[in-house]
């Protein structure tokens, strides 16, 4: 829900003048949702929105469609055409210096930048400091209420238990001298979900050998590998409650079909799993101190164990990403790969910690969920595997 006063204070807090909002069309996702506009039809026509660090926000709506903005507060300017467009602009920021837009320099975070660069142009033609508004988003988009964590909980009570059913499917089969396909395992881990009153955009990532060295493998039914005694296995879920504004819980864990796990596999999961544990480990130490932290410290975190290890070149993706309505949420990601991304971690977001090394016989993953909650508490759900699951145990 819109709160303007939440919105002032979190630009006085961040020293921003103004948050300047724009959309055409649906392009910018995030601003509907901060709008309360997320679910309705988008409109033809440009609108911008002006919301001050003092005093009253302000419109600017196309004639045809004044009418995008009504629930909001504020006075509403009507433009017809593309020059009463642009001069409009220039009214609504005027006597303002530092304002927020989705925007990223050299676009070094996608993730944020849904406001096109000749918008830019246009806003910064009035004598403008722009500043990338991606914290701004994680406070009024990607931050939990008590009921989202409550149902996080619960979702990754379910997801948790997911992986006792796919372990049995495959324990059941493969003692009996039997195999069992990749796609067996996805259908029992989704009716498990459906069973459970959950919900996800994609079956799980369940990876065989070879496949688990794949990072984003997708088993399909005819193409899917079998898993025999004797095979590394790696399962990636995700899945939440089915219920309005419910949030994911996402996990990755390894097994070994057998009782002795080989050395080879438990070699690489110790070198992961204490990458993880250092990316926690840098949270953790960060909010008991009470400094700032951003999203690609807790990247160099984890990144710099499995370098010092001699894996760097196959550690392949970032550490983690935020965890929202979405898997992969709008808050800040642990990355300093893929961006350097320098969103603060923030209360009451959540984000995974899923640092791997992929090899092209398998590849290991270790994947939990952190929440930071409303004082600074650090919790990690999902449970940290300590070791490679011997399926057989």
């Amino acid at each position: 829900m819109f709160d303007l006063d939440a919105i002032q204070r979190a630009l006085r807090e961040f020293g921003l003048d103004a948050w300047l909002f724009y959309d055409f069309r649906g392009s910018n996702v995030l601003t509907r949702r901060v709008l309360d506009l997320e679910g309705k039809t988008p409109t033809s026509r440009r609108f911008l929105y002006l919301v001050p660090a003092h005093g009253k926000p302000k419109k600017l709506v196309h004639r045809i469609e004044t009418g995008v903005l009504d629930h909001l507060p504020g006075d509403a300017e009507v433009y017809l055409r593309w020059q009463d467009f642009e001069a409009g602009v220039g009214r609504l920021v005027s006597n303002h210096k530092r304002i927020a837009m989705e925007f990223a320099p050299r676009n070094n975070n996608p993730y944020i930048s849904r406001v096109d660069g000749g918008t830019i142009e246009l806003v910064r033609s009035f004598d403008v400091d722009i500043i990338p508004s991606g914290d701004l988003i994680q406070r009024f988009e990607a931050s939990w209420d008590d009921d989202q964590w409550q149902m996080h909980l619960e979702a990754n009570r379910h997801t948790c238990k997911a992986y006792e059913v796919a372990w049995a499917l495959i324990g059941t089969l493969t003692r009996a001298g039997k195999s069992v396909r990749e796609t067996e395992v996805q259908g029992v881990i989704m009716d498990h979900f459906h069973a459970n009153g959950m919900t996800t955009y994609h079956p799980p990532i369940v990876g065989v050998g070879p496949h688990s060295g794949d990072p984003h493998y997708e088993p399909h039914v005819g193409s899917d590998g079998e898993i025999r005694a004797g095979d590394f296995v790696l399962i990636d879920l995700w899945a939440k409650m089915n219920r309005p504004r419910a949030v994911y819980s996402d996990l990755t864990r390894v097994g070994f079909v057998g009782t002795e796990v080989p050395e080879k596999y438990t070699k690489i999961f110790n070198i992961v799993a204490a990458a993880r544990d250092a990316a926690i480990a840098c949270v953790r130490e960060a909010f008991a101190q009470g400094r700032p932290l951003h999203g690609f410290e807790v990247d160099r975190a984890a990144r710099n164990v499995i370098d010092e290890a001699g894996y760097g070149e196959y550690f392949i993706h970032r550490t983690g990403h935020n965890i929202g309505q979405e898997t992969h949420g709008n808050g800040a990601n642990m990355d300093d790969l893929e961006t350097h991304d320098e969103r603060l971690v923030l209360p009451r977001t959540c984000f995974s910690i899923e640092p791997g090394i992929y090899l092209p016989e398998f590849g290991v993953r270790s994947e939990v969920n952190v929440f930071i909650g409303p004082d600074g508490t650090v919790h990690v759900t999902g449970d940290p595997q300590t070791a490679v699951h011997p399926v057989w145990a």
